[in-house]
């Protein structure tokens, strides 16, 4: 369906099943059940939609979208209720974010993936002005890659992700920031390109990753809020989230390592920085 027929379409809501449970519809594919990186986010929905009190059911997506067309997907109701993506102020726009960093912010903390060859060099390194020098590598459209730079870093943008890595073992980049979360698969998943975690350095920048829903459905933010708030407060959440995360945070060591803490631009006023409950935090581990 080309965006020019989305107008046309019947908006879809959330929708009563024969057994009276709202169904709610969250945009990852029945074919990326396998995937991994999608567990957290379901269970934790799934958990905050139990702990509402409503009658909710979840169900994936019927097929897997670039991330545009599925915003476009949440925000004109064609058959997809719930996202969880990155904040941005465009984004808190058109649709109707639930604030409460469903990860607590761990999406900022960056390790450094590095050519395994230049360890040394990196451990060398005394300060980040040094660091700013050396050439990181993002994705043109992805959030980090204005952060990196209007925090005076040296980027080189990719269109592709997995041309990310070559640029790496190509030496075009130094270095490609990746989240606590991420760099242990990715490099579990390449384990013949001589990569490494550099010693050392941790980016920080708060990173909000909120579920979003369409803007007309307050009810459906109310009681996904409502959960999620539940979870923390009964230690649920955190349960699921050291599950998940545990391994990760405990290898990453952040507690020894030099935090170079970044501004993040892309943040609205009404980002719950201040609520220190919401993020996580090396010394508390959660």
């Amino acid at each position: 369906m080309s965006l020019s027929s989305f107008s046309s379409a019947a908006p879809t809501h959330s929708t009563e099943n024969s057994t009276g449970n709202k169904t709610v519809t969250y945009a990852w594919a029945e074919s990326m059940a396998n995937d991994k990186r999608g567990l957290y986010p379901i269970q934790l929905l799934q958990l905050a939609l139990q702990k509402s009190g409503g009658n909710y059911q979840t169900k994936p997506s019927k097929r897997d979208m670039p991330q545009w067309r599925t915003l476009r997907h949440v925000e004109l109701g064609l058959g997809i209720d719930v996202i969880w993506t990155f904040t941005t102020p465009e984004r808190e726009t058109s649709l109707l974010p639930i604030r409460i960093p469903i990860d607590r912010g761990l999406l900022g903390w960056r390790l450094l993936l590095i050519k395994e060859d230049f360890s040394a060099q990196f451990a060398l390194l005394s300060s980040p002005e040094q660091l700013k020098k050396l050439r990181a590598g993002q994705g043109h459209d992805w959030p980090d890659f204005p952060i990196l730079q209007q925090n005076g870093f040296t980027v080189s943008p990719s269109a592709s992700y997995e041309g990310l890595f070559h640029m790496l073992t190509l030496n075009r980049i130094q270095y490609f920031p990746r989240a606590v979360t991420e760099i242990d698969i990715e490099l579990a998943a390449r384990p013949n390109m001589g990569l490494a975690i550099a010693p050392k350095w941790v980016f920080f920048y708060p990173a909000p990753l909120y579920f979003f829903v369409k803007k007309d459905q307050q009810e459906l933010a109310a009681a996904i809020e409502k959960g999620l708030h539940l979870a923390i407060q009964d230690g649920s959440m955190r349960q699921l989230f050291l599950r998940h995360f545990g391994t990760a945070i405990q290898h990453a060591n952040l507690k020894s390592r030099q935090v170079i803490r970044l501004q993040n631009p892309l943040l609205t006023k009404e980002t719950p920085i201040n609520q220190a409950d919401l993020w996580f935090s090396p010394e508390r581990g959660f």
